[in-house]
């Protein structure tokens, strides 16, 4: 346990370590390359907004994150137990995902005129729920034949297979593709905040600093959407573990 949390937190102190050295070896001003000792005066400057900020943009991603997750996992099931589904699904999802999503907000945001919480939370569902849709569908459409010929001799249904067989088997697949989605969903969000401002979230508290030439603000909001994404990784990783802790292979 003690070495799960030290080796994460000694690779951060490397990394801002690393990125200080770098900083001060080029003798860099601050308006070109902020480094991470000039960003505990941005963030306590700015405290009360990024606090506000910060559950905007927290709120939102999670929102379509859930979102994501039962629309994709619906998805994939239907890709998984049926190939008719799966070659009809497959290209028009590989399409989709291939769209550079920055171009989609202006679209979304011309639909849906002054819904900035609903283009926001559409946008991180939009980059997130591909993953999980394939993920779920591989593991579906991998289910091994013999278990469902033999449960359907005796008698189970086609839920009762799902629920005993083919959802703990899809589950690493399932949250594998889920530890991704988080991070795209904070792409999501964060596109719409700083593509389409509508001065909410970090995106916007980037703009500003942007706008304004503060570039100790704008790395502070890197660094705030970095460990705001960390949290909902080791949130989903703590699902993990108990929801299907059994896949993991034990470690030296």
């Amino acid at each position: 346990m003690l070495r799960q949390i030290a080796v994460p937190v000694i690779a951060i102190l490397i990394f801002l370590g690393l990125w200080e050295l770098l900083v001060w070896v080029n003798n860099w001003p601050n308006y070109k390359m902020a480094s991470p000792s000039d960003l505990p005066a941005a963030f306590w400057k700015y405290k009360e907004l990024f606090l506000q900020m910060g559950w905007q943009s927290l709120w939102r991603t999670v929102v379509g994150l859930i979102i994501a997750v039962i629309a994709g996992t619906l998805l994939g099931m239907i890709m998984g137990f049926s190939k008719i589904a799966r070659d009809a699904l497959y290209p028009l999802l590989v399409g989709f995902n291939a769209i550079p999503k920055a171009t989609l907000v202006p679209v979304i945001s011309l639909i849906f005129i002054g819904q900035h919480d609903f283009n926001t939370i559409l946008m991180a569902f939009m980059i997130s729920f591909f993953p999980i849709a394939v993920s779920v569908g591989i593991g579906l459409s991998t289910l091994e034949p013999e278990y469902r010929d033999i449960l359907r001799s005796l008698g189970a249904s086609r839920f009762t297979i799902f629920r005993k067989i083919a959802l703990p088997k899809t589950l690493p697949e399932f949250f594998g593709a889920l530890k991704v989605s988080v991070t795209l969903a904070f792409i999501g969000t964060n596109l719409v905040e700083i593509v389409s401002p509508h001065g909410r979230g970090l995106g916007a508290l980037f703009k500003s600093g942007e706008t304004n030439g503060d570039y100790p603000l704008m790395f502070a909001v890197l660094i705030a959407l970095a460990f705001l994404g960390i949290v909902l990784y080791y949130a989903v990783v703590f699902l993990e573990r108990v929801f299907a802790g059994w896949a993991e292979r034990p470690q030296g």
